[in-house]
């Protein structure tokens, strides 16, 4: 018996997950469709990153893969498998989504449903809308196959001529800047329907110039590598080389190419050959529509009841109504938890900042922020109010590139001081440091995170931020941009930290440490305990240790949202051991800790998943926390999930997502009940 589970595997699991929401009839019918949207974004970027990593581990060794009885081709075949069975699964779910939809009078209707008056409104709607935001590309082998981006969707149209003489092949973008989605309203019958069969309708106008007889589209899509290839040229700087990769990755190999399965066999065969796609492995037949991560924007027809009911962002107890939130963080700890609080809270922070006469300068790091943020203009302003403001971008981070590209130059023409990560190793750690003088002496905030400082993200992300004016803390997070403001990676061997927990530093030495203390207290026969929440746990090091603990009878619980390779029951391993995976509203992404410590439990919150990369290749940050009140609030959030019977998945070494039994219990759902927890707790000090 394998003694871990594959992580590509283990995450394909984690994506069934999120496809049974869409199944779940007691979801909100458009909340289903989203969790399609969801599942297929998901998707994407696996192929793009964890498939398309395969594939080259396959072409240079095809050696036998962790967690997986066989090789790496073996594993690249039953992922395709897995795939397979899941896109089937998901073509059911769609399906069965619009027979629900029905039953509240919408429809979804295709090119071939239309009234003579919707084809007409759909024709001037080609005309004024779509007409000159399409650019359809003729195909033939006397000319090089045109480069597509595998962010969108096509048409690949097959047009026949007059007595079987020709047939012409052509491509048609469904553009992405133009909603998806047309809407009729006809009062209590609605019907929506498709961008991509609104141009299907209008293919004769968009070929007149050919005599075809005969013309008909089908839809495909591809997924390109998205590793980024750097180069070692010396002359270049680091952020020419990210946006130069950034563009390459445009032309990056094909990984998986999905389309129509009515295709014809010439037109996809014309299409695999134009794209060096072999008809395979890499190629995956599904229905009319793909890209359904546009579904995630799908309307809700102003009715109320498909969509979940609003829950917007609570005013922290202690921040909400402050003259200056600088003020308090200095009187006392502060943990925040989005989305069930206001993420606001830190943009009204970096405002007041920018505004204090007393305050000279502004540290952050950033990972993720979005296209308009807020973050981004409250630190421009400080930069104009004569602050220093020293902003550290990782130019790395995946699929955001181009923003964080865009952004740090924003900062930079507003006079910011800009730094970038290196070549070599990330920056993950989510960090802010606000300095002030009153008196001659420095007043310092810290804010340590497990996610962005990101507007949009925060509004569905469940994240936890300690803010803290620890001298000891706030002496080591400046530590930590001192090293990224040093020209090459730290050495993991200098170790400058003893109170944070610094990847690459000591998190890896901490965390085996934390256990083995867990393991020495269980064998003394005091109380042993671990809990653990976390988006990932793959490090097989880790893994042993947690083994090692359990069969010393240390009681381990796991909330693990993504991958776990772990496997618990295993008897005499695993006994010990129970883990569990929460998929809801809002995505779980809190990583925090608890060690029970013989009685005295250490308690930490962390940027860092237990994966290699994050323990032994990313700058991470991970934060003891010490304030006895905050203790019991990440001890509260712990319970309610741990008791949580409605969303909570089993993960077990079959994965097969089984959902925990209630054993007679009233449901608990614990992401409405944390809600809950903090409204009471607005509500008392408002009181």
């Amino acid at each position: 018996m394998l003694e871990t589970l594959n992580r590509e595997l283990s995450w394909l699991s984690f994506n069934e997950r999120v496809l049974q929401e869409a199944k779940d009839t007691k979801v909100p019918l458009v909340e289903r469709i989203r969790f399609l949207g969801i599942y297929s974004n998901n998707m994407d970027e696996f192929f793009r990153v964890r498939v398309a990593n395969l594939r080259r581990m396959v072409l240079v060794d095809n050696n036998e893969i962790e967690g997986y009885r066989g090789t790496s081709a073996e594993l690249f075949e039953e992922i395709r498998q897995v795939v397979l069975d899941q896109q089937r699964d998901f073509e059911r779910t769609y399906r069965k989504i619009l027979l629900d939809f029905a039953k509240h009078g919408i429809f979804h209707i295709t090119e071939k449903d239309v009234t003579p008056e919707q084809e007409a409104e759909l024709l001037q709607y080609y005309q004024d809308k779509l007409r000159h935001a399409i650019v359809p590309l003729i195909l033939d082998k006397k000319h090089p196959f045109p480069r597509l981006r595998d962010s969108g969707i096509y048409l690949g149209v097959k047009m026949k001529y007059p007595n079987d003489y020709k047939t012409r092949y052509a491509i048609v973008q469904i553009p992405t800047k133009i909603s998806r989605f047309y809407l009729f309203d006809q009062g209590d019958k609605k019907q929506v329907i498709l961008l991509d069969d609104i141009l299907r309708l209008n293919l004769g106008n968009i070929f007149s110039i050919f005599k075809h007889i005969d013309i008909e589209a089908y839809t495909f899509k591809f997924t390109r590598d998205a590793e980024l290839d750097i180069d070692d040229d010396l002359s270049v700087s680091f952020v020419e080389k990210i946006a130069k990769s950034v563009k390459n990755r445009k032309k990056g190999a094909p990984v998986r190419f999905v389309y129509d399965k009515d295709m014809p066999t010439d037109l996809l065969l014309f299409l695999l050959e134009g794209l060096n796609i072999k008809l395979g492995i890499n190629t995956i037949p599904g229905g009319k529509y793909h890209n359904f991560k546009d579904f995630r924007k799908f309307p809700d027809f102003k009715q109320s009841s498909f969509t979940f009911p609003p829950l917007p962002p609570l005013p922290h107890p202690e921040l909400e109504g402050q003259q200056s939130i600088f003020k308090r963080i200095l009187d006392k700890d502060i943990l925040l938890h989005f989305p069930y609080q206001r993420f606001s809270h830190i943009v009204d922070l970096l405002r007041e900042a920018a505004i204090d006469p007393k305050v000279s300068s502004i540290k952050i790091n950033v990972y993720r922020v979005s296209s308009d943020s807020q973050i981004m203009n409250a630190l421009m302003n400080a930069v104009l109010n004569g602050k220093e403001v020293i902003v550290v971008f990782e130019l790395q981070a995946r699929f955001d590139e181009e923003n964080n590209l865009y952004w740090s130059n924003r900062l930079r023409e507003n006079g910011a001081t800009v730094l970038f990560g290196f070549p070599e190793m990330k920056i993950h750690s989510k960090l802010l440091q606000i300095t002030r003088v009153r008196d001659k002496k420095n007043q310092v905030v810290s804010y340590i995170g497990t996610g962005n400082f990101h507007e949009g993200t925060a509004k569905v992300y469940g994240d936890v931020a300690l803010l803290t004016a620890d001298p000891t803390i706030c002496r080591e997070v400046s530590k930590v941009f001192t090293i990224v403001e040093q020209a090459s990676p730290p050495s993991p061997s200098k170790n400058p930290f003893r109170k944070l927990v610094v990847s690459p530093f000591n998190t890896r030495k901490m965390i085996l440490k934390l256990i083995q203390n867990e393991i020495n207290f269980a064998q003394a026969g005091k109380p042993a305990l671990i809990q653990i929440k976390i988006n990932n746990l793959v490090d097989l090091k880790l893994i042993k240790k947690l083994y090692q603990a359990s069969k010393a009878g240390v009681k381990i619980q796991l909330i693990v949202r993504g991958i776990c390779c772990l496997i618990p029951g295993i008897p005499k391993k695993s006994d010990n051991i129970e883990v569990i995976s929460i998929v809801d509203r809002f995505l779980e992404h809190a990583r925090f800790f608890r060690f029970e410590n013989g009685g005295d439990p250490k308690y930490f919150l962390s940027s860092a998943d237990w994966m290699p990369r994050n323990l032994d290749r990313r700058i991470e940050v991970t934060t003891p926390v010490e304030d006895k009140e905050i203790q019991e609030e990440l001890d509260t959030i712990f319970q309610y999930q741990w008791k949580g019977n409605v969303k909570v998945r089993l993960i077990e070494g079959e994965m097969l997502n089984k959902y925990r039994a209630r054993e007679g219990k009233a449901e608990f759902r614990a992401q409405l009940e944390l809600y809950r927890f903090y409204e009471r707790k607005a509500q008392a000090k408002l009181l």
